[in-house]
């Protein structure tokens, strides 16, 4: 019990600092905003083709549908990478020390912080979450919840793996550089803005796109994320729905497990 004390402790001033920070809220909320209310609706009347003189979606949705589970999912791999910083502020300021050389274990010390910054990334999904009617996404109290679901399981690998960013960078500054070298092509690569057709066959596949970027975005991992949070907002999915859900599951094991290990070297 006293070690799970322990574990809430961090994770509440993990919770209540990102609460407090005004930057990551508004963030946060300006995020979103950005992408739905300019980008989804800037791009939305050539999110469609024409077959046979008739007007047509490429997806049976607009692009502010399409691209607004991905704008979940932008909100979560931000907060989630971002929240990793408290890190190198608890090295820089001397808490981490004092934290490890108290009884509780690394592994829970580890648990506690990514607990914290899974936490406020499901809030930053919220947040969006919160705007679906306007865009037209309707939303069930069923698909809320699975939603939130996904992610917290998301949230908690993406932490994890901000974890071991902040373990090998030393400075904010380098951290933020860092950090969004890998934010953006991780995002960009992962059909959040663009649809791969799942009626096409992979040979159509790469006919229309490059070999390459094919393949990255289907050995992209967040790939099956966005494709998964599509599924449960709009139900429309690109690839088989247990198959993202099983990589989403996998992505989150493997980089909390290296999380765990990274941090023995802290």
């Amino acid at each position: 019990m006293g070690y799970l004390g322990g574990v809430y402790a961090i994770w509440l001033r993990e919770v209540k600092r990102s609460l407090r920070d005004r930057g990551q809220l508004i963030g946060g909320v300006s995020r979103p905003l950005l992408w739905v209310l300019i980008l989804g609706i800037g791009l939305n009347p050539y999110f469609r083709g024409e077959v046979y003189g008739e007007v047509r979606f490429v997806v049976p949705y607009t692009y502010l549908q399409f691209i607004f589970p991905a704008v979940v999912v932008l909100n979560i791999l931000y907060t989630s990478v971002q929240a990793a910083v408290s890190l190198i502020w608890d090295r820089e300021f001397g808490f981490l020390r004092e934290v490890m050389v108290s009884p509780m274990p690394r592994n829970l010390v580890l648990l506690g912080k990514i607990l914290g910054g899974a936490t406020t990334a499901v809030i930053h999904g919220c947040m969006v979450l919160v705007v679906a009617r306007f865009v037209g996404v309707p939303l069930t109290l069923m698909d809320a919840l699975a939603a939130i679901a996904l992610m917290f399981t998301l949230s908690f690998g993406l932490t994890s793996f901000g974890i071991v960013i902040a373990n090998y960078v030393r400075g904010f500054e380098g951290f933020g550089v860092f950090s969004n070298a890998v934010i953006l092509p991780l995002y960009f690569t992962a059909s959040s803005v663009f649809p791969l057709d799942p009626a096409l066959t992979r040979a159509q596949t790469l006919a229309i796109y490059p070999e390459w970027l094919v393949v990255v975005v289907e050995w992209n991992p967040l790939t099956y994320a966005v494709d998964a949070m599509r599924g449960i907002l709009i139900n429309f999915n690109q690839f088989d729905p247990t198959f993202d859900l099983r990589v989403v599951g996998i992505m989150t094991l493997v980089l909390f497990l290296v999380a765990v290990w990274e941090f023995r070297r802290v």
